[in-house]
């Protein structure tokens, strides 16, 4: 691989600036309009006519029956998880390869991440893989599934979307029904993707979702719990607003409950985002086209594309080095930023991090192997005005 050539080749596709950064909001609709509402009427916080506007919205484009809006994706997964089920030293299976945020909700509940290995189809969890590791080290017993190794019950199975990429999902359902696993959705990262036709968080039992400021649309900071069980629904809404009890003035809370509440000027800025969607999925799609066309003959690389099955919102683009480059990953990465192109790698393992080194894992050679070799390039929205 000539370093130069795939620098000279990304910058080639790019508009001729200064700085082009990873991933950048697109404000071009009714943020003004909506966010000036809130503080023209002074509804700004925990209440307000955009949170309800927002989870109605959210829900009918996802296909869930409900949308619970929270105060970014960590906070929707955590809860995600206590309505699952997960209890105090479980074992909850998540991949190797994913953002920390998925590791860390798991530890909020004083359960055991569980690190389980990706597939090179789709960057997320491999679903095969997983059901041949089970077969090996768990049992089930009382209706539930049991590590023999650590005799921890593994209640959970949590897939992560890997840069708005489905993971296999019928497959991954079918591993969670055979082991008596419950099944929650990490969406954090693929608002706007779908697979074979239903969108993302729609497969488990319940699903988080993010809104950062990097996501493809955001609300500054915020992420949402997605369900089709109602009940599930109500719940999420409770616990995430302290557990209190409407009353028209008695503080009354039933439960620990939680401040998560998405604030209703940060849900104006998800509606309107959320109406611009749809086209911002289109230009994301059409720059990774580009991309992929523009890079297909540059030796020593191979651009990422959507798994079979699926319709990916390529929220971050990624190439990937091949084998006899690897050790040039770090030379390439100096490269791409010294010439003003944000690059990075994808996330260390899991479990090389220091508070995690000591969970359970199974082989996991295939995220060691895209943990090497995958670098994330420029991936905003307004790229796509250039495809």
């Amino acid at each position: 691989m000539e370093t130069n050539r795939v620098v000279t080749a990304i910058k080639a596709l790019l508009p001729k600036e200064d700085f082009s950064p990873l991933h950048e909001p697109l404000f071009r609709g009714n943020e003004n309009k909506y966010v000036k509402e809130c503080i023209d009427t002074g509804w700004v916080s925990s209440v307000g006519k955009f949170v309800d506007k927002f989870e109605a919205d959210l829900a009918a484009y996802t296909g869930v029956k409900r949308a619970v809006a929270v105060v970014n994706g960590t906070s929707a997964l955590h809860i995600c998880l206590i309505l699952g089920g997960v209890k105090p030293d479980d074992e909850v299976l998540v991949p190797a390869l994913t953002f920390i945020a998925t590791a860390n909700a798991v530890k909020y509940c004083q359960a055991e991440p569980h690190f389980v290995d990706s597939s090179y189809d789709t960057l997320g969890m491999d679903p095969d893989k997983l059901d041949q590791y089970l077969g090996v080290i768990a049992e089930l017993r009382d209706g539930f599934c049991w590590n023999k190794k650590t005799g921890r019950r593994i209640s959970a199975v949590v897939p992560m979307h890997t840069f708005g990429h489905p993971v296999a999902m019928d497959k991954m359902q079918a591993v969670a029904d055979k082991y008596h696993l419950v099944l929650i959705e990490d969406a954090a990262e693929s608002i706007g993707s779908f697979y074979h036709e239903r969108h993302t968080g729609n497969f488990g039992i319940i699903a988080a979702m993010s809104f950062n400021g990097n996501k493809t649309i955001t609300t500054g900071g915020g992420g949402a719990v997605l369900t089709n069980d109602e009940e599930l629904g109500r719940m999420a809404k409770h616990l995430t607003t302290q557990a209190k009890v409407p009353h028209r003035w008695e503080f009354v809370h039933d439960a620990i409950g939680y401040n998560y509440r998405m604030p209703n000027i940060n849900a104006a800025l998800g509606c309107a985002q959320l109406e611009e969607l749809p086209a911002f999925v289109e230009k994301k799609r059409a720059w990774a086209k580009k991309c992929a066309e523009g890079l297909k003959d540059v030796e020593g690389i191979k651009f990422f594309t959507e798994p079979e099955g699926a319709k990916s919102n390529y929220w971050l683009n990624a190439i990937l080095l091949d084998e006899a480059c690897c050790k040039q990953r770090d030379e390439l990465l100096s490269a791409l930023n010294d010439n003003g192109i944000m690059a990075r790698p994808i996330w260390n393992l899991m479990y090389t991090l220091e508070m995690y080194k000591d969970c359970p894992r199974m082989d996991c050679s295939v995220a060691e192997d895209i943990g090497r070799r995958l670098i994330n390039i420029p991936s905003s929205v307004k790229l796509g005005d250039n495809a």
